[in-house]
């Protein structure tokens, strides 16, 4: 297993199952496949609405003997509707609760974006809190008491451009240690790379394989000639080329799947080994395409627009 290194030196597999999207009647048998198959890292989220099914399948894989607590990773994520710093470790209770667990190796403030308590989707601007009534900082405040509790061994965050962190970090006792992001070739996200590798904050990219649940314009990044050409030559999958490429520039990758072929497939890019030029050749296909852009939050005379969402 690839993996990288957060500063005190804990393991963190470069490779993972993500679960966003996945339906609660098929992900039991997705994380029990993942496990057998070798899989270590399990990416989730209350919004995800499958914890409790995935913490089913976690019980029945230490009931098993397939793995013990200390071999697994565990992310879950801060709802945007529990920012409000009282709100914040009810929060990660409950997914500790579900996911039939006593601690997360990492929880993450899923955006940053803040609704008021009790809206798990927003309808109006109403339903939101502006930028000033809960700022990041109160919110992270609360998450760096997780992590002193123990109830989350590692903090960070999802969806924060380079402004964002900057921010965060100026004025907190503890800094993101991820940021968790769209990230694939037709969006590189090359600038934040630099910078959280330059400041000690790993990457996780979600969607790394592109989404075809979402990019229903677009062909495709496993039908892109280069990608494919590159997987004939490796004697691999493009989907393996497409991981492969993420973990060779050092960021963790989380691709989702429910199908148990396509999970042993994503886990044989773990032995991928891309050479320069198919670096620069996979780097020629950028088109700052973002495909989750957070419109979903952008509401009549809300505080939100895409031009903070992201900053440059």
């Amino acid at each position: 297993m690839k993996t990288m290194k957060f500063e005190n030196g804990d393991i963190f597999p470069a490779l993972g199952l993500g679960t966003w999207l996945s339906k609660k009647n098929e992900v039991y048998n997705a994380v029990l496949a993942a496990i057998k198959a070798g899989y270590r890292h399990i990416d989730c989220a209350y919004i995800y609405g499958n914890e409790k099914e995935i913490g089913e399948a976690l019980h029945e894989a230490f009931k098993l003997g397939l793995v013990k607590r200390q071999d697994l990773f565990i992310t879950s994520k801060l709802w945007n509707s529990d920012h409000a710093p009282e709100r914040v470790e009810l929060a990660i209770r409950k997914s500790l609760a579900d996911l039939q667990l006593d601690y997360l190796d990492l929880y993450l403030i899923h955006w940053p974006v803040a609704f008021k308590t009790g809206h798990d989707q927003v309808k109006s601007a109403a339903d939101l809190f502006t930028r000033v009534e809960m700022p990041l900082s109160t919110t992270w405040t609360a998450m760096e008491k997780l992590k002193k509790a123990g109830l989350a061994k590692h903090i960070g965050v999802s969806n924060f451009d380079i402004p964002k962190l900057t921010r965060l970090m100026k004025g907190s006792e503890l800094k993101p240690e991820v940021n968790q992001v769209e990230l694939h070739p037709y969006l590189q996200q090359v600038d934040l790379l630099a910078f959280c590798q330059a400041t000690g904050i790993l990457m996780t990219a979600y969607a790394p394989l592109g989404s075809r649940n979402l990019m229903q314009s677009e062909a495709g990044l496993t039908r892109e000639a280069v990608i494919v050409d590159i997987a004939a030559r490796h004697a691999c999958t493009p989907a393996q080329v497409l991981l492969a490429w993420n973990m060779e520039r050092g960021v963790v990758v989380i691709p989702k799947s429910v199908n148990e072929s396509r999970i042993a497939e994503n886990f044989g890019s773990l032995n991928v080994e891309l050479d320069v030029e198919d670096m620069k050749q996979i780097g020629l296909l950028e088109r700052n395409l973002r495909i989750t852009t957070g419109a979903f939050f952008i509401l009549p005379d809300g505080d939100y627009t895409l031009e903070n969402m992201w900053e440059k």
